[in-house]
């Protein structure tokens, strides 16, 4: 089988300049992608993991952090980021935008690993009671980076979710949705964070999160990522549905093939740092719809990477992207 699928043909990612070596693979040929897959971005990682602020500065001179959300997620889950980062705030007052950042993104990451993923009534009180002060820095330090620095989309974006996790009111979401919006009309991490506020279970409409990123799709060019909402906004609706087929329609097939085709698989589409996770969101859309065509081509592209987002809403991720690496 995987002889077939990685036969002459396939669509293998073409060299990326600054590409991490790909490591030892697991079962079926899978491997999970480190720092973005980028060389530069694992430098990044070192750095910060080693609370080296001033090699942090250094690695961070090819990425614009105030609109690169996937190099701000990597410092956002480094364990101990939140031991050091603090030191840099009050005392590197030019960068201290780029501090502050780092450390309210910390900070979130970190409040949602004291709450852990427990439903909200097997939290404890002293988790509450952590997560929340938590998200309080966390505000405290996103708004003044966002003073500081008005152009960033990165912090307005992050506040959509302390404001989720501190059941802020839809207002002030709303006006916070408006301000990612304003600064990049077409951020998809935006969009993603959007669509998934607008589940019922945090209080939206269904049908809600789909029509936000159909219209989302039709304003964004070919080759653009921001056609990963639409197949976001399918695994939310999997996520809520009590229904495991859910997404087994010949509408819903139609309509990620047409997205995937408008976005990661046209020519124009532009492969970042982490591109694999674009990818990844459409392989486990399109498995969930059970479409048997254009899910080849992005595991075939893929070539075994995994990320672990968006696979986690399995109870054993790992093995589910095994699985259906293997089926494509």
């Amino acid at each position: 089988m995987l002889g077939k699928l990685f036969s002459r043909g396939a669509e293998r990612p073409a060299a990326v300049p600054h590409a991490l070596p790909v490591p030892r693979r697991q079962k079926y040929g899978m491997y999970t992608l480190r720092a973005l897959g980028d060389t530069r971005v694992l430098a990044l990682v070192e750095a910060a993991d080693a609370g080296d602020w001033e090699a942090v500065k250094a690695a961070l001179a090819p990425f614009d952090l105030g609109r690169d959300h996937q190099v701000l997620g990597e410092l956002a889950d480094l364990d101990g980021v939140q031991d050091w980062i603090g030191r840099a705030v009050e005392e590197d007052e030019e960068h201290r935008a780029t501090a502050l950042l780092i450390s309210g993104t910390r900070h979130i990451s970190w409040g949602w690993e004291a709450r852990t993923a427990a439903r909200a009534v097997n939290v404890t009180q002293e988790q509450w009671r952590v997560f929340h002060e938590r998200l309080h820095i966390a505000e405290e330090q996103l708004l003044k980076a966002a003073a500081l620095r008005p152009e960033w989309v990165t912090p307005w974006r992050r506040l959509l979710t302390s404001g989720r996790g501190m059941s802020l009111s839809p207002a002030i979401k709303e006006t916070r949705l408006d301000a990612a919006l304003r600064r990049d009309p077409l951020d998809l991490e935006t969009h993603v964070e959007w669509v998934s506020q607008s589940q019922p279970r945090w209080g939206g409409e269904p049908g809600q999160a789909l029509a936000f990123s159909r219209d989302a799709l039709a304003r964004a060019p070919q080759g653009h990522r921001l056609g990963c909402v639409i197949a976001m906004a399918h695994i939310e609706d999997w996520v809520e549905s009590d229904s495991a087929d859910c997404l087994v329609t010949p509408e819903i097939q139609q309509e990620l093939r047409d997205a995937a085709d408008h976005s990661i698989l046209h020519p124009a589409y532009v492969r970042r740092p982490g591109w694999q996770h674009d990818f990844n969101i459409f392989a486990m859309a399109l498995s969930l719809a059970g479409e048997c065509h254009t899910v080849k081509r992005v595991f075939r592209t893929l070539d075994g990477a995994y990320t672990k987002w968006p696979w986690t809403y399995f109870a054993e991720p790992e093995k589910q992207f095994a699985r259906h690496y293997r089926r494509a």
